[in-house]
């Protein structure tokens, strides 16, 4: 196929409204202020190049043929490596401004909708409404509410591109930006406000976009815990205070009510160790020291603030007799405070509060220091905390001012409930394969067993079991020599128990295995667990403080996984375990593996059926299964938006207990802007009441299941030949991708790869669907569905028409569909070519590249027929305006990247070409808005 007969992206031309037009405004200014930037600091030339080279790559869009792009390879190969710096560090500043530019446009959007009283699809009161119309009562929705568990887990990313004072500005430029009403209404001065964004812009010009080392861990702590600051310790209490009072609508117990928490957190960063050398005991306890210092400092400013508001006089209100013991009990003598109870009360409490940080921190000297002549009394418990927090706005409620408990008390009594002493449940995860090794040596130097690793799966369960029922002695002992691995996995379980014993138990409460396929795989944590005194299965003392749970990743370990269930729980210590635990059992699903293995359709499938499989176990040994969604940020990760996700998911499959990742780039993306991260938050919550709420009696799909296992069973095999059946083809990935680049960059501290060798088994899934995006043809995310549907509709209408059915009637296939149409309309053939101009074999490579050309246009052809749009993204304006404002930035991004591999293939090894390409794939993420 000749390069200028390539089809184009079909997308969506999006008529623009008022606020449409501000956004193209605002996308003009910044995209004018960087222009001068970089007129005043890179000079004209570069200047010139980065209009002309942007100019080119509009005009493709306006004429729609692939002969509009002729001249962008010349534009770039043209340029030196110092030239092609500074034009990649240029276009990466443009595609970072256009999203501020729309991030401040849909902030604007969601306030527009919250004071016009329009329902909106994913707040709270648009979910009980869909539920209301599909005939659920009163009594049910309130059921429902009491079941909402949501739990975004923060977790580290291997391909996370923003530096945290490339963040930092950004959220500066953000929150000027949208100052803008402001000044058209007068209120703020325009000269000034556009010198401040000036002033802004050209310190993101000087400021280095790369990494000078490589990502730590305690890096990534930190970047992830900035988010609470910004979104979540405000945010969070905010919605589930907003929970509460629709649950009391509902009718409630006001009491019950207030103790629902929809919405919790979670942390992988630090407990998080399969294939991460770098996460170790240290980094467990860096985890949680780093996470009590953000929460104390939090819950004392906001002591302070209302040490500040509650300035009443007793002569001229009335307090109860518990705010008066409180204010006596802090000691202080002040004059100005005798008349002031509340305050006296709140330096009783900040008193205590001081004590329980000075306690629980190492880094002391990140507190204020504590109140000269103040008791040293911390609190044991945060619900001490609560209480004495509860006894103020119960006094202010009894005394006519009931105003004055909402807002920041009631805030930060909700707080407290969701966040405790801990903020966020911290994961442990670890692969099995390193927990068998770690449990054989044990069995070895105990004198138990010699050969473990050699056993069968009976074999070993039978010595696993007898150890956990028979010996309540621990295997390791002090003087025996122990690998370095093993004492390393040694302490990470003492750690944990030393952590839940100083934060709470909720501070750590999952062990994760990732790789599952046995239950060995569980009852070898469970061993684990026994040495730190964390798990007992001896008689009449059988209990397990963490709960164990097998990751099941692959095709083939998500088909195995209901009876790996069935058999763990036929155990009869497990059972005595479960029923002391509340008879819960998470499973976590990986979305990313399953994909690389078998393909999205496969992938989306095998996930959906082992939920329903699963739940099916759990309802068969009354244990509530909930399920763990490792999802990424791409639709080839799991990603996609997480309402429709959730609804996807089988009926009665969650019941409204859901924990999700929350990943890398993506994490600022959904919370780095307070209001959209209020948003992002509530249709989490929102879709996990309609999921909760409406259970299996409500709907069957089973007709369209079979269907959909059928499909998926042809888009499996025709992924599978292309990615692993296809000679030449793994060597094809890593010449027309910039993966090998990707490996170099600093961007996580996670290796790319979890061995040295360069093969696709290796390879880290999420790098995988990285490297795919970057070379704008996300195959991961939709090959192998074109000629899947085209098999099985085989030329009868009457199956076309059945499909159609589908989409429009069963929320898992819309969302499946949905998703493909999104990931395509990223997809760019045009660009991909030139990409595989890199392969050094153009023979294999044009044939390969053949093959995906047919498929595109079957998957496009496909979606066409299915929903009924002629376009992409017909469904979704919001995205097709949003690519159409940034188009013309990747394109010659991509460009620029291409002329660079060329040259670092071809033996250029300057330090400009190096930083240029790290660039590239800095800006190419940041404008995709998605890593892998």
């Amino acid at each position: 196929m000749s390069y200028q007969n390539l089809p184009v992206t079909p997308l969506l031309s999006v008529n623009r409204d008022e606020r449409q037009e501000t956004l193209l405004e605002h996308n003009r200014l910044l995209g004018g202020l960087l222009g001068e930037t970089i007129f005043s600091y890179a000079g004209l030339h570069i200047y010139q190049v980065t209009e002309a080279l942007k100019n080119a790559s509009v005009e493709f869009y306006k004429n729609q043929t692939q002969e509009s792009r002729k001249n962008l390879s010349k534009l770039c190969s043209d340029l030196s490596d110092s030239e092609i710096l500074r034009v990649i560090r240029s276009f990466s500043h443009f595609s970072l401004l256009a999203n501020i530019a729309e991030d401040v446009y849909q902030t604007q959007e969601q306030r527009a909708i919250k004071f016009s009283n329009k329902l909106q699809l994913g707040t709270l009161e648009k979910s009980l409404n869909n539920l209301k119309a599909k005939g659920i009562n009163r009594e049910k929705m309130a059921k429902a509410m009491e079941n909402v568990s949501i739990v975004p887990v923060l977790t580290a990313h291997p391909t996370q591109v923003q530096r945290k004072s490339i963040l930092d500005l950004n959220k500066k430029i953000t929150d000027l930006l949208d100052q803008h009403d402001n000044v058209r209404n007068f209120q703020i001065d325009e000269v000034e406000w556009i010198e401040d964004l000036n002033r802004k812009i050209q310190i993101l010009w000087q400021t280095s976009m790369l990494r000078t080392s490589k990502l730590r861990v305690t890096d990534e702590i930190n970047n992830a815990l900035s988010y609470y600051d910004i979104t979540f310790f405000n945010e969070i209490p905010k919605l589930t205070n907003k929970f509460h009072e629709l649950s009391k609508k509902l009718g409630t117990d006001p009491e019950k009510s207030e103790t629902l928490t929809p919405l919790t957190m979670g942390m992988w960063i630090g407990g998080d160790r399969d294939g991460n050398p770098y996460v170790t005991v240290e980094t467990l306890e860096k985890s949680a020291q780093a996470q009590a210092l953000k929460l104390f400092q939090h819950y004392l400013a906001e002591i302070q603030l209302l040490y500040r508001d509650l300035s009443m006089s007793i002569t001229m209100t009335n307090v109860s007799e518990e705010v008066k013991e409180l204010a006596e009990a802090s000691g202080e003598v002040s004059p100005h405070r005798t008349n002031e109870p509340y305050r006296r009360a709140l330096t009783t409490i900040k008193d205590r509060l001081l004590a329980t940080a000075y306690n629980l921190c190492e880094n002391t000297e990140f507190l204020p220091p504590k109140r000269e002549n103040a008791s040293n009394n911390p609190y044991k418990y945060s619900e001490e905390f609560t209480k004495d927090l509860q006894i103020i706005a119960d006094s202010l409620a009894k005394n006519n001012s009931s105003l004055l408990v909402k807002g920041k008390l009631l805030n930060l009594i909700t707080a407290t409930k969701i966040f405790g002493f801990h903020l966020a449940t911290i994961d442990l995860r670890q692969d099995s394969s390193i927990h068998e090794v770690c449990v054989a040596e044990l069995l070895k130097s105990a004198n138990i067993i010699d050969n473990y690793l050699e056993l069968s799966e009976g074999e070993r369960c039978e010595v696993l079991i007898r150890e956990l029922e028979q010996d309540p002695r621990p295997l390791s002992d002090e003087n025996i020599p122990k690998s370095e691995l093993l004492a390393s996995e040694l302490a990470i379980y003492k750690k944990a128990k030393s952590l839940k014993d100083r934060f709470g138990s909720k501070i750590i409460e999952k062990n994760l295995i990732s790789h599952a396929m046995n239950v060995s795989d569980m009852l070898e944590i469970a061993i684990l667990l026994k040495e730190a005194n964390l798990a007992r299965g001896t008689a009449g003392n059988e209990f397990c403080d963490l709960q164990i749970v097998p990751l099941f990743e692959t095709v083939e370990d998500l088909e195995a996984a209901p009876e790996v269930l069935k058999k763990w729980f036929s155990l009869p210590l497990i059972r005595k375990w479960m029923t002391k635990s509340g008879r819960k059992q998470e499973v976590m699903l990986g979305y990313s593996d399953s994909n690389k293995d078998g393909g999205y359709l496969s992938s989306s499938w095998s996930l959906y059926k082992a939920q329903k499989e699963l739940t099916a176990v759990g309802k068969e040994f009354d244990v509530q299964i909930s399920f763990f969604h490792g999802r990424g940020g791409t639709v080839g990760r799991g990603g996609g938006p997480s309402y429709e996700a959730i609804l996807a998911q089988p009926e009665g499959s969650a019941d409204g207990t859901i924990r999700l990742t929350e990943q890398g780039e993506v994490i600022g993306a959904k919370y780095g802007n307070p209001d959209l991260g209020f948003k992002n938050l509530e249709a989490l919550v929102s879709a996990a009441l309609e999921s909760s709420a409406l259970t299996t009696a409500d709907a069957s799909w089973e007709p369209y299941e079979k269907i959909v296992a059928e499909i998926s069973d042809l888009s499996y095999d025709s992924y599978r030949d292309l990615v692993y059946n296809t000679d030449g083809f793994s060597e094809f990935f890593f010449e027309v991708t910039p993966i090998n680049f990707i490996a170099g960059l600093n961007i996580g501290s996670r290796p790319s790869s979890r061995k040295k060798t360069q093969t696709l088994e290796s390879l880290r899934a999420i790098p995988w669907v990285f490297s795919w995006s970057q070379a704008r043809i996300m195959l991961p995310g939709w090959y192998g569905v074109g000629t899947a549907f085209t098999k099985w509709i085989n030329n009868d209408e009457n199956r076309l028409e059945t499909l159609k059915k589908m989409y429009n009637e069963w929320p898992f296939f819309k969302s499946t569909i949905s998703n493909v149409d999104m990931v395509l309309s990223k997809s760019d053939l045009g660009i991909f070519s030139e990409y595989v101009k890199l392969a050094s074999n153009q023979e294999v490579a044009q044939h390969i590249f053949k093959e995906i050309v047919k498929e595109w246009e079957l998957t496009i052809d496909v979606l066409k027929k299915i929903t009924g749009n002629d376009v992409l993204l017909a469904d979704n304006p919001e995205l097709a305006s949003s690519l159409s404002n940034r188009l013309a930035y990747f394109d010659s991004m991509n460009y620029l990247q291409i002329e660079l591999i060329k040259r670092a293939r071809g033996g250029d090894t300057s330090e400009d070409l190096k930083k240029a390409i790290h660039i590239s794939i800095n800006g190419l993420a940041t404008g995709l808005r998605n890593s892998g």
